[in-house]
């Protein structure tokens, strides 16, 4: 350790899974210390580096994969579990407090390794090797992925073969952008940003979909190979997923979640899920109320469309295609429900979260992957006459600095506020 070294004390993890040490000119981020440790670092612009500890948390374990100190993606695997679970539960208190939020948000539900269905992967070509993984930590640099302890060990069994399968269609310039989404019928393997002849290559490709033993190949929005229709089961409903389309990224986190949403619309009748997707939502609730789903995803609404052609025991559900961000639905529109489920992307719904806070409609659930976007919709609602009745963190994206939550709310005094116009 050189002499400008500086000794520090951890008090607490930061959003993004660091250290953080205070000291007189604000906090000092340490990459993978933990509350309670003392460490001695090289400080540069308010970040450690070359970090030694001193004294070990009681909360430190051993992290389970060999990418620990590459990886961006699981910052905090060195954290045991109950203090674990606090700080996602904290993530999601401090975000609320932002906007003056208190309320008592319930324990976070665990997730377990091994069992996110869904991941994005990257492929450069590097000198005369092929990389495929994620990002290191704070650089564009690729690490190539040898293990990954979140993944179904199904996809981490397909790394070497969407390798092979890469030389196949990587670009003389830039990268590859894999989506795999593990599914009842096997691996759906979605590719952009492949070279443009890679029509020329169909044979190899057709030869590599059977090699893998894939359900379904696409290429730059292309079906090249559909062996089996790529299935996901939601509520015992078959839905053909979009190629590369979302999808809760994992199972037991997709029943939380849904859980959570029917049990929060309690007798409501007619719900409006929007942001809809494929149907996550839409599909349990139609189990008890009638459901009219909004998604501004074509595939996706198709999707949801022709598992409908096939479902029983359903009330009704209509669809529609619309972009909330654009034209949310407004709140001489939204008054025809009694319950409203919002779960738009991390960048959250503003504008529809204004109408609702507009409407009459006495039951909304909003679900986020964000919660600093979540809350700021939140206030809007509450703003507007609702009260927040519960929130669940649910650890969808382990070891991560992400969360997802669902919150619950009721309105109890009618609204004064005016309809904003988008």
């Amino acid at each position: 350790m050189t002499q400008d070294a500086q000794t520090l004390h951890i008090s607490s993890i930061g959003h993004r899974g660091d250290g953080i040490a205070d000291t007189p000119d604000g906090g000092i981020f340490v990459a993978g210390a933990l509350p309670g440790e003392e460490i001695r670092a090289r400080v540069d612009k308010g970040r450690a580096h070359h970090v030694e500890i001193l004294s070990a948390s009681p909360d430190r374990i051993d992290p389970i994969c060999r990418h620990i100190d590459e990886c961006g993606g699981c910052t905090v695997q060195h954290l045991a579990q109950k203090p674990y679970l606090a700080w996602k539960r904290d993530l999601v208190i401090n975000a609320l407090g932002t906007h003056a939020i208190e309320t008592n948000v319930q324990p976070a539900i665990p997730g377990q390794p091994h069992s996110r269905r869904r991941a994005v992967l990257t492929a450069s070509r590097v000198g005369g090797a092929i990389l495929l993984g994620y990002h290191q930590k704070g650089s564009h640099k690729l690490m190539d992925v040898r293990e990954c302890p979140v993944l179904v060990p199904s996809i981490v069994r397909l790394l070497p073969g969407l390798r092979r399968l890469s030389t196949e269609l990587m670009p003389k310039k830039g990268d590859l952008r894999f989506t795999v989404l593990m599914t009842k019928a096997g691996a759906d393997v979605s590719v952009e940003g492949a070279a443009r002849d890679y029509a020329k290559r169909l044979p190899a490709l057709t030869q590599g979909v059977m090699d893998l033993d894939l359900a379904r190949l696409s290429v730059n929005g292309e079906i090249i190979l559909e062996v089996r229709p790529p299935q996901l089961i939601m509520s015992k409903i078959a839905v053909v997923a979009p190629p590369g389309g979302f999808t809760q990224a994992t199972e037991e986190a997709e029943d939380a979640l849904s859980e959570l949403v029917v049990t929060g619309l309690g007798k409501s009748k007619r719900v409006a899920d929007l942001f809809s997707g494929s149907g996550t939502f839409a599909l349990r609730i139609a189990k008890k109320a009638n459901v009219h789903a909004v998604e501004g995803d074509a595939a996706s609404v198709k999707a949801l469309d022709r598992a409908l052609r096939h479902a029983q025991g359903l009330k009704m559900v209509t669809t529609e295609r619309r972009d909330l961000f654009r034209r949310p639905l407004m709140a001489a529109e939204l008054n025809a429900f009694d319950g409203v489920v919002f779960d738009p992307p991390r960048a959250g719904a503003d504008t529809q979260a204004e109408q609702l806070a507009a409407s009459t409609v006495k039951r909304v659930i909003a679900v986020s992957c964000n919660p600093a976007t979540l809350a700021r919709d939140l206030k809007t609602l509450m703003d507007g006459g609702y009260s927040l009745t519960s929130v669940t963190p649910v650890d969808q994206f382990l070891f991560s600095s992400h969360v997802e939550v669902v919150a619950v709310l009721e309105r109890l005094q009618a609204t004064t506020i005016e309809p904003l116009r988008p």
